[in-house]
C-alpha cells in the first residue's frame, strides 16, 4: 500500500524558501495552479475570499503560478507576487513558478494528478485547476479550472 501523502513533499515559496508541506498537517489544503494573465485570473478574488472566510478554521490555500498554458504567467516571482497582492489582495501562500504537466512537472502535481484524475485523464488542461486535500494529507477532490472558488465552499466546510 502506498503511504505517500501530500506531507511527503516540499516546494519553494515565491521568495525561494523551501516549504515542507507537513507544515500544513491537520489542515485542509486547496492547491491551485495559477496565472496572472488568464481569463480565469479574477478567481484570485474568490480564492482570497475563501481563504479569509475559512483560514481561522484551518483552511490553507496554496497558489502555484504556472506558465504552461498560453504563456499566461510570464513574469518573475516578484512581478507575480506584486500582481496578486495589488490586484487581488492575495494573502494566502504563493509558491515559485512550476510546471504541472510533462516530465518537468513538480512532484506535488504529479502526486495530485495520479490520485485525482479527471474526465480528461490525469493531465491538467488549464490554469486554476484546484485540488482539495484533507487534514490527513489525502487528496479528496479535484475541481475544473472553470469551477468558481465559491462553489468549492461546501466541500471545504465538510473538512473543517
Amino acid at each position: 500500500m502506498n503511504s505517500t501523502t501530500f506531507y511527503n513533499f516540499s516546494a519553494d515559496n515565491i521568495k525561494g524558501q523551501s516549504i515542507d508541506m507537513s507544515t500544513y498537517k491537520g489542515k485542509p489544503v486547496l492547491v491551485v495552479n495559477t496565472a496572472s494573465k488568464c481569463g480565469l485570473t479574477p478567481q484570485f478574488e474568490g480564492l482570497e475570499n475563501l481563504y479569509q472566510s475559512y483560514k481561522d478554521q484551518g483552511l490553507v490555500i496554496l497558489g502555484f503560478p504556472c506558465n504552461q498554458f498560453g504563456q499566461q504567467e510570464p513574469g518573475n516571482a516578484n512581478e507575480t507576487e506584486e500582481f496578486c497582492q495589488i490586484n487581488y489582495g492575495v494573502s494566502f501562500p504563493m509558491f515559485a513558478k512550476v510546471e504541472v504537466n510533462g516530465e518537468s512537472a513538480h512532484p506535488i502535481f504529479k502526486y495530485l494528478k495520479s490520485n485525482l484524475g479527471s474526465i480528461f485523464g490525469s493531465k491538467i488542461k488549464w490554469n486554476f485547476t484546484k485540488f482539495l486535500i484533507d487534514q490527513n494529507g489525502k487528496p479528496v477532490k479535484r475541481f475544473a479550472p472553470i469551477t468558481k472558488p465559491e462553489k468549492i465552499a461546501s466541500a471545504i466546510k465538510k473538512l473543517l
